[in-house]
Protein backbone atom coordinates (compact mmCIF):
# COMPACT_ATOMS: atom_id res chain seq x y z
CA UNK A 1 0.00 0.00 0.00
CA UNK A 2 1.21 3.50 -0.84
CA UNK A 3 -0.24 6.97 -1.09
CA UNK A 4 0.40 10.22 -2.96
CA UNK A 5 0.83 13.43 -0.97
CA UNK A 6 0.69 16.93 -2.44
CA UNK A 7 -0.30 20.45 -1.43
CA UNK A 8 -2.96 22.35 -3.29
CA UNK A 9 -0.91 23.93 -6.09
CA UNK A 10 -1.75 27.23 -7.78
CA UNK A 11 0.50 27.80 -10.80
CA UNK A 12 0.96 30.04 -13.80
CA UNK A 13 0.91 33.77 -14.47
CA UNK A 14 -0.61 35.81 -11.63
CA UNK A 15 -0.86 32.77 -9.36
CA UNK A 16 0.08 35.02 -6.43
CA UNK A 17 -3.34 36.66 -6.62
CA UNK A 18 -4.75 33.53 -4.99
CA UNK A 19 -3.53 34.91 -1.66
CA UNK A 20 -6.42 37.37 -1.84
CA UNK A 21 -8.77 34.48 -1.09
CA UNK A 22 -7.23 32.90 2.00
CA UNK A 23 -8.67 33.46 5.45
CA UNK A 24 -6.74 34.15 8.64
CA UNK A 25 -5.47 36.79 11.04
CA UNK A 26 -1.65 36.80 11.03
CA UNK A 27 0.96 35.49 8.61
CA UNK A 28 4.65 35.01 9.38
CA UNK A 29 6.87 35.27 6.28
CA UNK A 30 10.21 33.42 6.29
CA UNK A 31 12.67 34.69 3.68
CA UNK A 32 16.09 36.26 3.16
CA UNK A 33 17.40 39.76 2.53
CA UNK A 34 17.91 39.24 -1.20
CA UNK A 35 14.24 38.34 -1.63
CA UNK A 36 13.34 41.39 0.42
CA UNK A 37 15.51 43.65 -1.76
CA UNK A 38 13.82 42.39 -4.93
CA UNK A 39 10.43 43.57 -3.69
CA UNK A 40 8.97 40.08 -3.47
CA UNK A 41 8.15 40.38 0.22
CA UNK A 42 6.18 43.56 -0.43
CA UNK A 43 4.21 41.81 -3.18
CA UNK A 44 3.23 39.01 -0.81
CA UNK A 45 2.40 41.35 2.05
CA UNK A 46 0.20 43.46 -0.23
CA UNK A 47 -1.80 40.39 -1.23
CA UNK A 48 -2.13 39.26 2.38
CA UNK A 49 -3.30 42.74 3.36
CA UNK A 50 -6.01 42.60 0.70
CA UNK A 51 -7.20 39.39 2.36
CA UNK A 52 -7.32 41.20 5.72
CA UNK A 53 -4.27 39.40 7.11
CA UNK A 54 -1.52 41.16 9.06
CA UNK A 55 2.03 39.95 8.51
CA UNK A 56 5.50 39.91 10.01
CA UNK A 57 8.78 39.08 8.28
CA UNK A 58 11.83 37.07 9.33
CA UNK A 59 14.51 37.75 6.71
CA UNK A 60 17.65 36.29 8.27
CA UNK A 61 17.73 32.95 6.45
CA UNK A 62 21.16 32.19 5.02
CA UNK A 63 22.10 29.64 2.33
CA UNK A 64 22.01 26.13 3.83
CA UNK A 65 20.21 27.36 6.96
CA UNK A 66 21.62 26.31 10.30
CA UNK A 67 19.94 24.92 13.38
CA UNK A 68 20.57 28.27 15.10
CA UNK A 69 18.71 30.13 12.35
CA UNK A 70 15.77 27.76 12.60
CA UNK A 71 15.56 28.23 16.37
CA UNK A 72 15.74 32.02 16.07
CA UNK A 73 12.99 31.98 13.46
CA UNK A 74 10.80 29.71 15.59
CA UNK A 75 11.26 32.01 18.61
CA UNK A 76 10.01 34.95 16.54
CA UNK A 77 7.02 32.86 15.46
CA UNK A 78 6.17 32.06 19.07
CA UNK A 79 6.17 35.75 19.93
CA UNK A 80 3.95 36.71 16.98
CA UNK A 81 1.52 33.73 17.14
CA UNK A 82 0.65 33.49 13.42
CA UNK A 83 -2.01 31.21 11.97
CA UNK A 84 -0.24 31.10 8.59
CA UNK A 85 3.46 30.45 7.95
CA UNK A 86 4.67 31.63 4.53
CA UNK A 87 7.95 30.30 3.16
CA UNK A 88 9.12 32.67 0.42
CA UNK A 89 12.35 32.11 -1.49
CA UNK A 90 14.61 29.34 -2.68
CA UNK A 91 15.10 25.98 -1.06
CA UNK A 92 16.94 27.41 1.94
CA UNK A 93 14.09 29.75 2.84
CA UNK A 94 11.46 27.08 2.32
CA UNK A 95 13.37 24.51 4.38
CA UNK A 96 13.92 27.04 7.17
CA UNK A 97 10.21 27.89 7.15
CA UNK A 98 9.23 24.23 7.44
CA UNK A 99 11.69 23.44 10.20
CA UNK A 100 10.86 26.59 12.20
CA UNK A 101 7.14 25.90 11.78
CA UNK A 102 7.71 22.44 13.25
CA UNK A 103 9.45 23.96 16.29
CA UNK A 104 6.64 26.52 16.62
CA UNK A 105 4.07 23.71 16.66
CA UNK A 106 6.11 21.21 18.69
CA UNK A 107 8.79 22.96 20.78
CA UNK A 108 8.97 19.83 22.94
CA UNK A 109 10.38 17.69 20.10
CA UNK A 110 14.06 17.78 19.10
CA UNK A 111 14.39 18.52 15.39
CA UNK A 112 16.66 15.52 14.91
CA UNK A 113 13.83 13.28 16.14
CA UNK A 114 11.62 14.16 13.15
CA UNK A 115 10.82 11.02 11.17
CA UNK A 116 8.24 9.85 8.61
CA UNK A 117 6.72 7.20 10.91
CA UNK A 118 5.69 9.09 14.03
CA UNK A 119 2.65 11.39 14.13
CA UNK A 120 3.46 14.88 15.47
CA UNK A 121 0.06 16.59 15.23
CA UNK A 122 1.09 19.74 13.36
CA UNK A 123 -1.44 22.43 12.35
CA UNK A 124 -2.85 23.11 15.79
CA UNK A 125 -1.42 26.65 15.57
CA UNK A 126 -0.83 27.41 11.89
CA UNK A 127 -0.87 26.15 8.32
CA UNK A 128 1.89 26.45 5.74
CA UNK A 129 2.10 28.28 2.41
CA UNK A 130 5.18 27.87 0.21
CA UNK A 131 6.09 30.29 -2.58
CA UNK A 132 9.27 29.34 -4.49
CA UNK A 133 11.34 32.09 -6.08
CA UNK A 134 13.78 29.71 -7.75
CA UNK A 135 13.10 26.78 -10.04
CA UNK A 136 14.94 23.82 -8.66
CA UNK A 137 14.79 22.65 -5.07
CA UNK A 138 11.22 21.35 -5.07
CA UNK A 139 11.14 22.21 -1.37
CA UNK A 140 7.80 23.91 -1.91
CA UNK A 141 6.06 20.53 -2.16
CA UNK A 142 8.42 18.15 -0.37
CA UNK A 143 8.06 16.49 3.03
CA UNK A 144 11.62 17.29 4.05
CA UNK A 145 13.69 20.17 5.35
CA UNK A 146 17.45 20.05 4.94
CA UNK A 147 19.16 21.93 7.77
CA UNK A 148 22.90 22.34 8.39
CA UNK A 149 24.41 21.12 11.63
CA UNK A 150 27.49 23.35 11.62
CA UNK A 151 29.15 21.64 14.57
CA UNK A 152 28.86 18.16 13.07
CA UNK A 153 29.56 19.45 9.54
CA UNK A 154 26.64 17.58 8.06
CA UNK A 155 23.21 18.23 6.67
CA UNK A 156 20.20 16.91 8.55
CA UNK A 157 17.29 15.72 6.41
CA UNK A 158 14.21 16.19 8.58
CA UNK A 159 11.31 14.36 6.97
CA UNK A 160 7.66 13.83 7.84
CA UNK A 161 4.65 14.08 5.56
CA UNK A 162 3.19 16.57 8.02
CA UNK A 163 5.73 19.08 6.67
CA UNK A 164 4.07 19.06 3.24
CA UNK A 165 2.59 22.51 2.68
CA UNK A 166 -1.13 23.18 2.67
CA UNK A 167 -0.85 25.56 -0.29
CA UNK A 168 1.91 26.08 -2.87
CA UNK A 169 1.97 29.06 -5.23
CA UNK A 170 4.16 28.64 -8.32
CA UNK A 171 4.20 32.03 -10.04
CA UNK A 172 6.91 32.35 -12.73
CA UNK A 173 7.25 36.08 -12.05
CA UNK A 174 9.45 35.21 -9.06
CA UNK A 175 12.00 33.05 -10.89
CA UNK A 176 12.15 35.24 -14.01
CA UNK A 177 14.84 37.50 -12.53
CA UNK A 178 17.25 34.74 -11.46
CA UNK A 179 20.79 35.32 -12.78
CA UNK A 180 22.28 32.70 -15.13
CA UNK A 181 24.41 30.96 -12.49
CA UNK A 182 21.52 30.54 -10.06
CA UNK A 183 19.24 29.44 -12.92
CA UNK A 184 21.72 26.71 -13.83
CA UNK A 185 22.47 25.63 -10.25
CA UNK A 186 18.82 25.36 -9.31
CA UNK A 187 17.57 24.04 -12.65
CA UNK A 188 20.00 21.12 -12.73
CA UNK A 189 18.67 20.09 -9.31
CA UNK A 190 15.34 19.40 -11.01
CA UNK A 191 17.03 16.81 -13.20
CA UNK A 192 18.65 15.10 -10.20
CA UNK A 193 15.26 14.84 -8.49
CA UNK A 194 13.55 13.48 -11.59
CA UNK A 195 16.18 10.88 -12.50
CA UNK A 196 16.74 9.67 -8.95
CA UNK A 197 13.00 9.59 -8.33
CA UNK A 198 12.73 7.23 -11.29
CA UNK A 199 15.58 5.03 -10.05
CA UNK A 200 15.32 4.24 -6.36
CA UNK A 201 13.71 1.65 -4.15
CA UNK A 202 10.42 3.53 -3.83
CA UNK A 203 9.80 4.55 -7.45
CA UNK A 204 6.16 3.98 -8.37
CA UNK A 205 3.53 4.41 -11.09
CA UNK A 206 2.22 7.68 -9.68
CA UNK A 207 5.58 9.45 -9.80
CA UNK A 208 7.08 7.87 -12.93
CA UNK A 209 5.15 10.11 -15.31
CA UNK A 210 6.19 13.21 -13.39
CA UNK A 211 9.83 12.05 -13.53
CA UNK A 212 9.79 11.59 -17.27
CA UNK A 213 8.03 14.85 -18.07
CA UNK A 214 10.21 16.89 -15.70
CA UNK A 215 13.30 15.35 -17.36
CA UNK A 216 11.99 16.30 -20.80
CA UNK A 217 11.30 19.87 -19.68
CA UNK A 218 14.77 20.35 -18.16
CA UNK A 219 16.61 19.22 -21.28
CA UNK A 220 14.42 21.43 -23.47
CA UNK A 221 14.07 24.58 -21.39
CA UNK A 222 17.00 24.89 -18.98
CA UNK A 223 19.51 26.06 -21.63
CA UNK A 224 16.96 28.61 -22.84
CA UNK A 225 16.27 29.88 -19.32
CA UNK A 226 20.00 30.28 -18.63
CA UNK A 227 20.72 32.03 -21.93
CA UNK A 228 17.68 34.30 -22.26
CA UNK A 229 16.76 34.98 -18.64
CA UNK A 230 13.55 36.95 -18.18
CA UNK A 231 13.20 37.43 -21.94
CA UNK A 232 12.04 33.82 -22.38
CA UNK A 233 8.83 33.69 -20.36
CA UNK A 234 7.94 30.23 -21.66
CA UNK A 235 11.25 28.72 -20.52
CA UNK A 236 10.87 30.32 -17.08
CA UNK A 237 7.34 29.01 -16.63
CA UNK A 238 8.22 25.52 -17.83
CA UNK A 239 11.23 25.31 -15.51
CA UNK A 240 9.13 26.53 -12.56
CA UNK A 241 6.57 23.83 -13.27
CA UNK A 242 9.26 21.17 -13.76
CA UNK A 243 10.82 22.05 -10.41
CA UNK A 244 7.54 21.61 -8.57
CA UNK A 245 6.74 18.36 -10.39
CA UNK A 246 10.16 16.96 -9.51
CA UNK A 247 9.59 18.09 -5.93
CA UNK A 248 6.38 16.07 -5.89
CA UNK A 249 8.44 13.13 -7.14
CA UNK A 250 10.89 13.15 -4.23
CA UNK A 251 8.01 13.67 -1.82
CA UNK A 252 6.26 10.53 -3.07
CA UNK A 253 9.17 8.45 -4.35
CA UNK A 254 12.60 9.39 -2.97
CA UNK A 255 16.16 10.40 -3.73
CA UNK A 256 19.16 8.12 -4.19
CA UNK A 257 22.93 7.89 -4.20
CA UNK A 258 23.81 11.14 -5.99
CA UNK A 259 21.98 13.05 -3.28
CA UNK A 260 23.79 11.13 -0.55
CA UNK A 261 27.15 12.08 -2.03
CA UNK A 262 25.95 15.59 -2.83
CA UNK A 263 24.61 16.30 0.65
CA UNK A 264 27.91 15.20 2.18
CA UNK A 265 30.09 17.12 -0.26
CA UNK A 266 27.92 20.21 -0.04
CA UNK A 267 28.20 20.33 3.74
CA UNK A 268 31.95 19.64 3.90
CA UNK A 269 33.26 21.29 0.74
CA UNK A 270 30.80 24.20 0.80
CA UNK A 271 29.41 23.83 -2.73
CA UNK A 272 25.87 24.76 -3.87
CA UNK A 273 23.47 21.85 -3.51
CA UNK A 274 22.16 21.63 -7.07
CA UNK A 275 25.60 21.97 -8.63
CA UNK A 276 27.37 19.43 -6.44
CA UNK A 277 24.59 16.83 -6.51
CA UNK A 278 24.32 16.95 -10.29
CA UNK A 279 28.02 16.34 -10.85
CA UNK A 280 27.66 13.05 -8.94
CA UNK A 281 24.63 12.02 -11.00
CA UNK A 282 26.46 10.63 -14.08
CA UNK A 283 28.84 8.67 -11.86
CA UNK A 284 26.09 7.10 -9.74
CA UNK A 285 24.08 6.23 -12.86
CA UNK A 286 27.11 4.37 -14.23
CA UNK A 287 27.70 2.66 -10.89
CA UNK A 288 24.12 1.35 -10.71
CA UNK A 289 23.96 0.27 -14.34
CA UNK A 290 27.24 -1.65 -14.20
CA UNK A 291 25.45 -4.32 -12.13
CA UNK A 292 22.15 -4.16 -14.00
CA UNK A 293 20.30 -1.71 -11.75
CA UNK A 294 18.20 1.15 -13.04
CA UNK A 295 15.72 1.97 -15.79
CA UNK A 296 17.75 4.09 -18.16
CA UNK A 297 16.30 2.72 -21.40
CA UNK A 298 13.17 4.75 -20.70
CA UNK A 299 15.19 7.92 -20.13
CA UNK A 300 17.36 7.37 -23.20
CA UNK A 301 14.35 6.73 -25.42
CA UNK A 302 12.66 9.84 -24.06
CA UNK A 303 15.70 11.90 -25.09
CA UNK A 304 16.28 10.06 -28.39
CA UNK A 305 19.65 8.73 -27.26
CA UNK A 306 21.37 5.46 -28.33
CA UNK A 307 19.97 2.62 -26.20
CA UNK A 308 20.30 -0.91 -27.53
CA UNK A 309 20.40 -2.19 -23.95
CA UNK A 310 20.35 -0.82 -20.40
CA UNK A 311 24.12 -0.48 -20.20
CA UNK A 312 24.36 1.55 -23.39
CA UNK A 313 21.35 3.57 -22.29
CA UNK A 314 23.00 4.43 -19.00
CA UNK A 315 26.15 5.58 -20.77
CA UNK A 316 24.07 7.69 -23.17
CA UNK A 317 22.15 9.32 -20.32
CA UNK A 318 25.34 9.94 -18.34
CA UNK A 319 26.96 11.63 -21.34
CA UNK A 320 23.85 13.70 -22.05
CA UNK A 321 23.80 14.99 -18.47
CA UNK A 322 27.45 16.06 -18.73
CA UNK A 323 26.75 17.79 -22.05
CA UNK A 324 23.78 19.63 -20.56
CA UNK A 325 25.81 20.73 -17.55
CA UNK A 326 28.62 22.03 -19.73
CA UNK A 327 26.09 23.83 -21.95
CA UNK A 328 24.79 25.80 -18.96
CA UNK A 329 28.23 26.48 -17.51
CA UNK A 330 28.29 23.91 -14.70
CA UNK A 331 31.32 21.82 -13.69
CA UNK A 332 31.18 18.07 -14.24
CA UNK A 333 33.80 17.21 -11.62
CA UNK A 334 34.77 18.31 -8.12
CA UNK A 335 38.14 19.41 -9.49
CA UNK A 336 36.43 21.67 -12.04
CA UNK A 337 34.18 22.96 -9.24
CA UNK A 338 37.29 24.38 -7.60
CA UNK A 339 38.01 21.82 -4.87
CA UNK A 340 41.81 21.66 -4.32
CA UNK A 341 43.23 18.11 -4.44
CA UNK A 342 44.75 18.38 -0.98
CA UNK A 343 41.40 19.45 0.49
CA UNK A 344 39.64 16.56 -1.23
CA UNK A 345 42.14 14.01 0.05
CA UNK A 346 42.00 15.41 3.57
CA UNK A 347 38.20 15.20 3.66
CA UNK A 348 37.64 11.90 1.83
CA UNK A 349 36.94 9.88 4.99
CA UNK A 350 34.53 12.53 6.26
CA UNK A 351 32.82 12.66 2.87
CA UNK A 352 32.22 8.90 3.00
CA UNK A 353 31.00 9.10 6.59
CA UNK A 354 28.44 11.77 5.65
CA UNK A 355 27.21 9.85 2.61
CA UNK A 356 26.70 6.67 4.63
CA UNK A 357 24.42 8.53 7.06
CA UNK A 358 22.22 9.99 4.31
CA UNK A 359 18.76 8.71 3.41
CA UNK A 360 19.71 8.61 -0.26
CA UNK A 361 22.40 6.04 0.51
CA UNK A 362 19.94 3.38 1.71
CA UNK A 363 17.33 4.26 -0.93
CA UNK A 364 19.72 3.53 -3.80
CA UNK A 365 19.15 0.54 -6.06
CA UNK A 366 22.81 -0.42 -5.63
CA UNK A 367 24.38 0.43 -2.29
CA UNK A 368 28.19 0.80 -2.28
CA UNK A 369 30.50 -0.57 0.36
CA UNK A 370 33.16 1.71 1.84
CA UNK A 371 35.76 1.02 -0.84
CA UNK A 372 33.25 1.61 -3.63
CA UNK A 373 32.08 4.81 -1.97
CA UNK A 374 35.64 6.13 -1.91
CA UNK A 375 36.07 5.24 -5.57
CA UNK A 376 32.83 7.03 -6.48
CA UNK A 377 34.10 10.19 -4.80
CA UNK A 378 37.44 9.85 -6.58
CA UNK A 379 35.79 9.37 -9.98
CA UNK A 380 33.59 12.38 -9.33
CA UNK A 381 36.62 14.42 -8.34
CA UNK A 382 38.30 13.83 -11.71
CA UNK A 383 35.14 13.41 -13.80
CA UNK A 384 36.04 9.84 -14.74
CA UNK A 385 33.69 7.06 -15.78
CA UNK A 386 32.89 4.47 -13.09
CA UNK A 387 33.94 0.89 -13.81
CA UNK A 388 33.04 -0.68 -10.45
Amino acid sequence: MWFFKSPQIIFGTDALSHLDQIQGKRAFIVTDRVIQSLGFVDSVRDRLSQAGIDSQVFMDVQPDPSLATVRACAAAMQEYSPDWIVGLGGGSCLDAAKAAWFVYERPDVDLQAINPVEHFGLRTKARLITIPTTAGSGAEVSQAAVISDLEARRKLELATYELVADLTIVDPQFSAQMPPQLTADSGIDVLSHALEGYNNQWSNDFTDGLCLHATRLVFKYLPRAVQAGALDAEAREKMANAATMAGMVICNSNIALAHALGHSAGAILKLPHGRVTALFLPRTIEYAANKGFGRYMDIACLLNLPAEDELQASRSVSAAICELMEAVGLPVSLRAAGVPPEAFEAELEALCDGAEMDLGYVMSLRIPDRYELEQLFKCAYDGLAVNL
